[in-house]
């Protein structure tokens, strides 16, 4: 059996999406779109959204990152490079690259964040 005949098809509405604060940063809060327990296989999806004035600290995770910018404008800091990042911009952050990010506009930022499934440690870095 093939991955496509073993797992169901979903489609969850943005209104069923329950946002949680992201413990390490104020201002900065996760959705999680679809995962296992919605039958991905392979995949995590995730929204985020950035607060007008939020910031990240520097930061590793175990598992890599694509990143999809949906609004706003932001910086992004990932291996001692700085990016301003906005709407259609994507990012891939390597497995325990360490990144941060910083909104200093008057709007807030969103983007989706893609990860393999299963456990990410997040380790600040000091």
């Amino acid at each position: 059996m093939t991955t496509a005949e073993s797992t169901t098809h979903v489609v969850r509405r943005a209104s069923d999406i329950e946002y949680e604060d992201v413990g390490a940063a104020d201002g900065m809060r996760k959705g999680v779109l679809l995962d296992e327990s919605d039958g991905a296989p392979h995949f995590a999806m995730r929204r985020f959204v950035l607060d007008a004035g939020a910031s990240v600290p520097e930061h590793t995770n175990e598992v890599e990152h694509e990143q999809f910018v949906l609004s706003g404008e932001y910086t992004v800091g990932i291996e001692g490079e700085e990016y301003t990042v906005s709407a259609g911009d994507s990012l891939l952050i390597p497995a325990g690259a360490v990144h941060y990010y910083e909104n200093d506009g008057d709007e807030e930022g969103a983007f989706i964040c893609v990860v393999p499934n299963g456990d990410d440690s997040i380790e600040l870095v000091e």
